[in-house]
C-alpha cells in the first residue's frame, strides 16, 4: 500500500528556498548542500533520493534544525506552515519538533535507549508535548504503541529495545515520531536495515497511520523502487544540489539528468532487472551445458541447546543444495531463516550437527592438518560490512597481503607484486597501498575485501551481503565487479541475501530459505517468473518497485 498523497493545496505545508548548509572543518568550510528549493503540501508524500554523501540526510536535519555542531543554514529559508525556522530560537525548535514536526531516524539500535523500556521512551514523548498527563500516560503509551502495529502494546512497553526484533525496533521509533500527530514526518531511511517482508510491512503501517491522520511525509531514501512505489513526487540530489525533480513515474520512466538515469539504470529492483534479459540469456546458456559440482550439501542441520529451555533451536534444518563449478547459487530468506549459518558451516567456522558437506568431492567435515590448511585457501568469505571487516591498523597494502603472508606465497617481491596486480583486478589505483581504510568509501573497502579473498586464488568464494550496506551506483559497481572476476577467473560464489533484486541480477540458480528450512530452490529464473512456495511469492511481492513497469 503505498503511502498516499493528496492534491496539492494553494499554500504548502513546508517550503525551502534557496537553502545552503556549510560544515566547518580544520580545512575550511565544506559546502554540503547548496541552492535547494521543494516543497511539500498538507497530506502529501515526497521523496529525497542519492546515494550517500548526496546531501538528502542534510537537508532533512536542516529542515527539523538536528544539524551537528559545526553544521550551520548559512543562507536561504525555510517555513513551516508560514512560520520561518531558520535563525528560530531552540526552545521554540523544540516545541515544534515533535508538534509540528516528527522524526523516524535510520538506526533503531542507535536510536533508542539502551537502557530504557519502549515504553517509558513513548512516554517521555507524550509528557514532553503536554499530549498525556501522569496518570494516563501508561494508557496513551499503549494506544501509541499500538497503533504503530506492535502486538501485544502492553507487554511490549514494559521491555527493552534488544528484546525487539528490528521490525519492532523501528515499528517503536514510528509509535515516537508519529505519538504527537505532527503535520510532517521526516522518515530518513526507515526501513534500510530491513527485510523486504518487514520493510513493506513497517511501510504499509506508516502510510495508513499518516493518511489517518493528514500528515506530510518527507522519505529519504537511496532505493529507487521504494521511492517509486511510496511518494507521488521524487527529488533527486546528487553532491549538495537538486539535479532533477517531479512526480515520481515521471523521473523514472523518463530521467532527464545524467545522474538520474544512472541512478535508475543500476537501481537493484526487478523491475529494473527485467530490463536486463541478458543475464537469463547467460543462465539459460549455462543450463544446457553440464557442469560438476564443486560443493555438494546433503540433510545439514545446526541444532543449538538453549540455556534454560527444553527444546533445542533447530537452526537449520535438513537442508540439501548444489553448487556448480563457475556459477552462482544464492541463498535468500529473512533474518532468522538460516541463510547465514549455513554459509558458516560450508567455511567450517562452526561444526555442522548432522549431514555431509563436500567440496571438489572430499568431506569438509573431516578435513584436518594440511587438508584442511588447503580448504581454507581455496574458500575464501566477503563479508557484510566493509567497515568492520578490515583491521583499521593495516595499511591496503598490508590487509591484501595478509592471506600471502599467513601461507606463506612466494618471496616477498612476488607477494608485493600479486598486491600490485590485486589492486588492478578489483579497479583501484596503485596510490592506495598506503592508505588506511579509514581514507577510503564504502564501495572502495568492499574492493580491497575482494582483492583480499582473492589473493590465494580461491575456487569458490562466499559472499554474505556483501553489498547491502552499499548505496546503489556503488552496489551495481561491485556487483559488475563480481561477474567479471567470476567470468576471468571461473568462481564459484554461494550469495548470501535477504534483497531479491540483488539476487536476480547476479545469481544462476536460488535456494529460498525459512525457518532454517529450504523452502524453494530452482534456477534464478523459474524462481523469479514462476514462484512455487507461497513464502517466496510473498518475498516477491514485498520488493519495493516490483508492480513498476520502469522503462529507462
Amino acid at each position: 500500500m503505498p503511502l498516499e498523497t493528496r492534491p496539492a493545496a494553494a499554500t504548502p505545508l513546508l517550503q525551502v528556498r534557496d537553502m545552503a548548509v556549510d560544515f566547518r572543518t580544520l580545512e575550511g568550510p565544506v559546502h554540503a548542500v547548496e541552492g535547494v528549493d521543494l516543497e511539500i503540501a498538507p497530506g502529501e508524500t515526497v521523496a529525497i533520493v542519492g546515494e550517500s554523501g548526496s546531501g538528502k540526510s542534510t537537508t532533512a536535519m536542516a529542515i527539523i534544525g538536528l544539524l551537528p555542531g559545526n553544521g550551520k543554514i548559512v543562507r536561504g529559508s525555510v517555513t513551516l506552515d508560514g512560520q520561518e525556522l531558520v535563525g528560530a530560537a531552540e526552545p521554540a525548535m523544540r516545541k515544534i519538533r515533535g508538534r509540528m514536526i516528527g522524526l523516524v531516524p535510520q538506526d533503531p539500535m542507535s536510536n533508542l535507549n539502551p537502557v530504557s523500556k519502549i515504553g517509558t521512551q513513548v512516554a517521555e514523548t507524550l509528557l514532553a508535548h503536554g499530549l498525556a498527563t501522569r496518570k494516563d500516560v501508561d494508557r496513551k503509551v499503549v494506544e501509541t504503541l499500538a497503533a504503530a502495529g506492535l502486538p501485544d502494546a502492553a507487554e511490549r512497553a514494559k521491555q527493552y529495545p534488544h528484546e525487539f526484533s528490528g521490525g519492532m525496533r523501528q515499528r517503536a521509533l514510528i509509535a515516537i515520531g508519529l505519538a504527537c500527530n505532527p503535520r510532517l514526518l521526516i522518515a530518513d531511511e526507515p526501513t534500510s536495515a530491513l527485510d523486504v517482508t518487514v520493510q513493506k510491512t513497517i511501510l504499509d503501517q506508516l502510510g495508513r497511520m499518516t493518511t489517518d491522520t493528514g500528515t506530510s511525509v518527507l522519505l529519504i531514501t537511496h532505493d529507487l523502487g521504494l521511492a517509486a512505489e511510496r511518494a507521488a513526487r521524487v527529488i533527486v540530489m546528487h553532491r549538495g544540489r537538486i539535479v532533477e525533480q517531479g512526480p515520481a513515474r515521471q523521473i523514472l520512466e523518463d530521467p532527464q539528468h545524467a545522474y538520474t538515469q544512472s541512478l535508475v539504470k543500476a537501481a537493484p529492483s526487478v523491475a529494473a532487472a527485467r530490463l536486463r534479459p541478458e543475464a537469463f540469456e547467460k543462465v539459460d546458456a549455462a543450463a544446457s551445458t553440464p557442469t560438476d559440482n564443486i560443493v555438494e550439501v546433503e540433510n545439514l542441520t545446526k541444532i543449538y541447546k538453549i540455556r534454560g529451555k527444553k527444546e533445542d533451536f533447530a537452526a537449520v534444518k535438513d537442508v540439501s543444495f548444489a553448487i556448480p563449478r563457475g556459477k552462482t547459487v544464492a541463498i535468500v530468506g529473512e533474518s532468522g531463516s538460516g541463510k547465514t549459518t549455513t554459509a558458516r558451516m560450508l567455511l567450517k567456522v562452526i561444526e555442522p550437527t548432522e549431514g555431509a558437506m563436500r567440496f571438489e568431492g572430499q568431506d569438509v567435515a573431516g578435513l584436518k592438518g594440511k587438508a584442511l590448511r588447503d580448504f581454507r585457501q581455496k574458500v575464501q568469505p566477503i563479508f557484510q560490512d566493509p567497515y568492520s571487516s578490515l583491521n583499521p591498523m593495516f595499511t591496503i597494502e598490508r590487509l591484501i597481503a595478509e592471506p600471502l603472508d599467513f601461507y606463506s606465497r612466494g618471496s616477498s617481491k612476488e607477494r608485493a607484486a600479486r598486491v600490485r596486480k590485486l589492486l588492478d583486478d578489483v579497479a583501484l589505483p596503485q596510490t592506495m597501498l598506503r592508505r588506511y581504510p579509514a581514507e577510503l568509501s564504502g564501495g572502495q573497502r568492499q574492493r580491497v575485501a575482494i582483492a583480499r579473498a582473492l589473493a590465494l586464488n580461491p575456487d569458490l568464494i562466499v559472499c554474505d551481503e556483501p553489498v547491502s550496506a552499499l548505496d546503489v551506483l556503488v552496489q551495481d559497481q561491485i556487483l559488475t565487479l563480481l561477474r567479471d572476476l567470476q567470468s576471468e577467473y571461473g568462481l564459484s560464489y554461494l550469495f548470501i541475501s535477504h534483497d531479491l533484486a540483488v539476487v536476480r541480477l547476479i545469481s544462476d540458480y536460488v535456494c529460498v530459505m525459512k525457518d532454517g528450512a529450504l523452502v524453494e530452490a530452482a534456477t534464478s529464473e523459474e524462481i523469479f517468473t514462476n514462484p512455487r512456495d507461497p513464502y517466496t511469492r510473498k518475498l516477491l511481492a514485498s520488493i519495493p518497485g516490483n508492480e513498476l513497469d520502469i522503462a529507462v
